[in-house]
């Protein structure tokens, strides 16, 4: 079996005295500012409410320059410019890009709908971008900005911070030396509960006016337009399908991204989906995500692996309790991740039982371990290698497999996916979930 990791690194260091060089050329190359790429970076955030906030945090911490701050809730804004009293206001990304020409690195952690377009516009006019997870809102958004980071070659990061972890490394060195056998099924699972994130719900019908802080037009954005309600913001829109992209766009990405690094997995060749919505009325299966889903994907065999399944459980489902757990051994409280092979089975970066894991013993080391997610986007940024989550070889593929998901909870039967045509031969209704429009005004 070949190591994705150890090849791509094998070949950024050919490209080392290239990278090298870049830091030694005018910042142009990061912007419009003046400051060179040894010096602090000029950090904007689009949305800088919850994850937001953090995500500018994590780079004020780090010593960059916070230039931006964007929000369509001032209330959001008012608290961040006492933080940063340096940064200028904007409540309007697009006007922000166009007219603040100091900035080199745009975060973005708006809702999942805006994310792909406040992502492109950043990244054609030469930003380097943070974006959280899930990447984008649709799957044709996911594969378009990949396709963009490889052709304006910015410096890219999704937000799936345990991508830089320990764990993910030694999931793949496990694997890759044989401790479970060849493998076969992944599991994936989180039990976040509606509170967090309101499904399986109607659109209500009542019309409270819209607080004096919000511009809801402006938080709307692309998606379709609807009246202002508490249920969406703030941080309830996650699992309205206009808005946010359920529990599995919201958690795939981080429990699915070890593997998917380790294994080099492609494009499913079928996705099928059962959820507690099949039997629920169209006003509120077509308008929020479901309680609890099951999701099934097929990848055929490739260079890296043979026949292989992956299932995600959500709301509270989960996959049955592997036999060989010791007994007293906690078992998939809140989220998790289990690796079944032939010959073994792991519960994220340990094998079971106790027993086995001791027997095997630690694998040998094959990957670099990682500075920290935060320093390996900062680095990017600075001419060094693509950071562990970068747009163009991993975080996009990872999102527009996930988000296939979400199609087949929607359509509550079996799909085949032809990812060259980016349709379903056996559904050609589930196609216009693939790229759905956008509002007036805005667009990739």
């Amino acid at each position: 079996m070949t190591h994705p990791w150890p090849s791509r690194r094998s070949f950024l260091k050919t490209t080392s005295a290239a990278a090298a060089a870049v830091t030694l050329v005018p910042r142009h190359v990061l912007g419009q500012g003046q400051t060179p790429p040894s010096g602090k970076l000029n950090v904007a955030g689009i949305g800088i409410g919850g994850m937001g906030a953090g995500d500018v945090a994590s780079c004020a911490q780090a010593g960059e320059n916070i230039v931006a701050l964007c929000d369509p809730d001032r209330n959001y804004l008012a608290a961040a410019a006492k933080k940063y009293p340096s940064a200028r206001i904007h409540s309007d990304f697009r006007k922000m890009l166009e007219t603040q020409k100091d900035i080199d690195v745009v975060l973005i952690a708006t809702p999942d709908h805006v994310h792909a377009v406040a992502t492109a516009m950043a990244m054609q006019l030469g930003k380097h971008v943070h974006c959280q997870k899930p990447l984008t809102h649709s799957v044709y958004e996911a594969r378009q900005i990949g396709k963009l980071a490889r052709e304006t070659k910015v410096a890219t990061q999704m937000g799936n911070f345990g991508q830089a972890g320990e764990e993910a490394r030694r999931v793949a060195e496990m694997i890759w030396a044989g401790a479970i056998g060849t493998l076969k099924e992944v599991h994936a699972w989180s039990n976040r509960n509606p509170d967090i994130s309101q499904r399986g719900a109607p659109r209500p019908k009542e019309t409270p006016p819209c607080p004096s802080h919000l511009d809801w037009d402006l938080w709307v954005g692309p998606a379709p337009v609807r009246p202002y309600h508490p249920c969406y913001h703030p941080f309830a829109w996650r699992g309205w399908w206009d808005f946010g992209t359920g529990v599995l766009g919201d958690i795939g990405c981080h429990e699915l991204s070890a593997i998917f690094k380790a294994m080099k997995i492609g494009h499913p060749v079928s996705i099928e989906a059962c959820s507690t919505n099949w039997q629920r009325p169209k006003e509120i299966s077509e308008e929020t995500a479901p309680l609890a889903s099951i999701t099934h994907y097929k990848f055929a065999a490739s260079e890296t692996h043979g026949p292989l399944s992956i299932f995600w459980y959500d709301g509270g489902m989960r996959p049955p309790r592997p036999d060989v757990l010791d007994p007293d051994a906690e078992f998939a409280i809140n989220d998790g991740t289990m690796y079944v092979g032939d010959k073994g089975i792991m519960l994220r970066d340990r094998l079971i039982p106790e027993s086995k894991r001791r027997e095997f013993g630690r694998p040998p080391q094959k990957l670099e371990r990682s500075p920290g997610h935060w320093k390996e986007f900062l680095d990017a940024c600075r001419g060094g290698r693509p950071a562990g989550s970068n747009f163009a070889d991993h975080a996009a593929h990872l999102a527009e497999v996930v988000l296939l998901g979400n199609i087949a909870i929607r359509m509550n039967q079996k799909l085949e996916w032809d990812p060259v045509a980016m349709k379903f031969p056996n559904c050609p209704e589930a196609d216009a979930l693939v790229n759905p429009p956008y509002r007036q005004g805005y667009s990739l």
